[in-house]
């Protein structure tokens, strides 16, 4: 797969750095009420705002969903409602369930009229900045479309999944999910309280001879910073091609891929000749992480910092 459709796919390139909101309108109560609920009553309407400034209504909470992209997917199942997908995408592999559900994108593209023979109560769509025109003609078909910026930081992610629990009248089980994800951070943190000093760390997300890697203002930075290692690269913005000779001045003492598209990836950098002498190499620190985790802004960013911690610090995990 080229390192385009990866990024699109897997990272989005947005660096837009506001987090997504929980916009949710209150649905009108009778004065003599004296308790609301925190869940919104499924059947009574109401109205979110989505990260396009759409105000989407709903009559009753949807009972059948669309998600365009596998971390909306992801967070749908964490919700506890992924009985309610009628249609994903073709990367959309985890939870297992997930697999067995109508294939209608492929992340980038969707199919508009298989979409609308679907009849869904609500499609759960992108954007990395503007929104696809082609949403219009869903909404053309009076199918309700909440689209979601793709998320860049953790604090975007807890609004993601907050947006999508208002959406499906699951504001409890939000709560739930985040406090999960931020104990589960927090417990590896306290794990590496003991690290003096952060080992320095070359993350490769597309290999040579077109090699990427991570800058600041990323997601896969915060991933980094939590789990307390330094970005060799950190001082380069978003997503960089570099060049070999760049990784070799650097020296990283601990090398982590991402790529899961060739054959062996961890292979493939220990074979490059001119980075015999780097110390992850001569040390055996070069690692694969698997890419679906450390990739998607969903409800597995605590389970993505665990992973880069147990590798780059197993002493410490144990």
């Amino acid at each position: 797969m080229k390192i385009k459709s990866f990024l699109l796919l897997s990272i989005p390139l947005a660096l837009t750095l506001g987090a997504c909101q929980d916009n949710t309108e209150a649905p009108a109560t009778d004065e003599t009420t004296e308790e609301t609920s925190t869940e919104t009553a499924s059947d009574a309407p109401y109205t979110i705002t989505d990260d396009r400034g759409e105000e989407i209504e709903f009559e009753q909470a949807p009972e059948t969903i669309v998600s365009l992209i596998p971390s909306n997917t992801e967070i749908v199942f964490a919700l506890d409602a992924g009985d309610q997908l009628v249609g994903v995408t073709d990367f959309d592999n985890y939870p297992e369930a997930a697999q067995d559900i109508e294939r209608v994108s492929d992340s980038v593209e969707f199919n508009a009229e298989k979409i609308i023979q679907l009849d869904p109560d609500v499609v759960l769509a992108y954007s990395t900045g503007e929104a696809p025109p082609a949403l219009a003609q869903l909404e053309d078909a009076d199918i309700p479309v909440f689209v979601i910026e793709s998320a860049t930081s953790f604090d975007e992610v807890y609004g993601d999944i907050e947006q999508i629990a208002s959406v499906l009248a699951k504001e409890e089980k939000g709560a739930e999910v985040i406090e999960g994800i931020q104990t589960q951070i927090e417990d590896v943190q306290e794990r590496l309280a003991a690290v003096e000093e952060q080992k320095e760390v070359y993350v490769e997300i597309s290999p040579s001879p077109e090699i990427y890697t991570t800058g600041k203002s990323t997601f896969m930075q915060e991933i980094l910073d939590h789990a307390e290692v330094a970005n060799v690269f950190e001082n380069l913005e978003g997503w960089p091609n570099i060049s070999e000779e760049e990784v070799i001045t650097r020296n990283p003492e601990v090398i982590l891929t991402t790529v899961s598209y060739v054959e062996d990836a961890v292979g493939d950098i220990e074979a490059r000749d001119s980075w015999s002498g780097i110390e992850a190499i001569e040390n055996g620190e070069v690692h694969f992480i698997d890419s679906d985790i450390t990739s998607r802004p969903g409800p597995r960013i605590g389970e993505a910092v665990q992973l880069v911690a147990e590798t780059v610090y197993p002493e410490l995990m144990e």
